[in-house]
């Protein structure tokens, strides 16, 4: 599997994609600057974590008019997979790939904790390691992880089968705790119509290593792999 990351002023979780996809494709990705404006032949483009140009205006929303953007449009058209991780996820919201926005968390505080993420379909590229219904053990770290979309769309999403993960409860947990950010039907990652674009806020790319406390992002990555190689 041949992949590129992404990297904008102010991302902070390029490396740690890098590492990820190095681990567990057993390849190295191409770092693609932002102003870059084309793209190496791959199948997978990750845009990663972070706080592009300081989140200034909206997060996400100069991002999403950097020149590589316009690539990565096309490359999606053309079947490339695109994976948005947390600011990523924004920067696809902001650029029309993904619907729905990403707001400030409902208790406007930024939060940085491990959450429980329920696999809602095995059925697509980014998931098919995982069994539906599955809980995951992953980190999020954001302010503005609150995603929103009107009834339709949200409709629309559950109808097609094309919300990927919800917040749950980890054992024990408390009710008030399981959506970290007050997230519309505790929707924590979508794909858009084709299935082979995925935005998600939490962090999967930190939960590969049991030193990290978690190993269950691994799937989101294997999964890749068994598609794409």
């Amino acid at each position: 599997m041949k992949s590129a990351v992404i990297v904008f002023p102010g991302s902070n979780r390029e490396r740690d994609a890098a590492a990820a996809l190095t681990e567990i494709a057993g390849r190295a990705p191409q770092m693609v600057w932002h102003r870059d404006t084309s793209l190496p032949d791959v199948d997978l483009i990750v845009i990663p974590g972070g706080f592009s140009y300081g989140d200034y205006l909206r997060t996400g929303a100069i991002a999403a008019h950097s020149p590589i953007m316009a690539e990565v449009k096309r490359a999606g058209a053309r079947g490339v997979h695109v994976l948005g991780i947390c600011n990523g996820f924004q920067i696809l919201t902001e650029a029309g790939l993904l619907p729905g926005v990403l707001l400030r968390n409902a208790a406007l505080k930024f939060v940085c904790r491990e959450v429980g993420l329920k696999v809602e379909t095995s059925n697509s590229p980014f998931t098919r390691a995982y069994n539906a219904g599955q809980v995951l053990r992953v980190p999020v770290a954001h302010g503005d992880g609150n995603y929103f979309a009107d009834d339709a769309t949200v409709k629309r999403l559950e109808d097609a089968d094309r919300i990927a993960f919800r917040y749950e409860a980890l054992n024990g947990e408390a009710t008030e705790r399981v959506n970290p950010n007050g997230s519309r039907a505790g929707i924590a990652g979508v794909l858009d119509a084709s299935r082979r674009t995925l935005g998600l806020m939490p962090h999967p790319e930190n939960a590969i290593e049991p030193l990290l406390g978690s190993t269950d992002g691994r799937g989101l990555f294997t999964s890749l792999v068994q598609t794409l190689s």
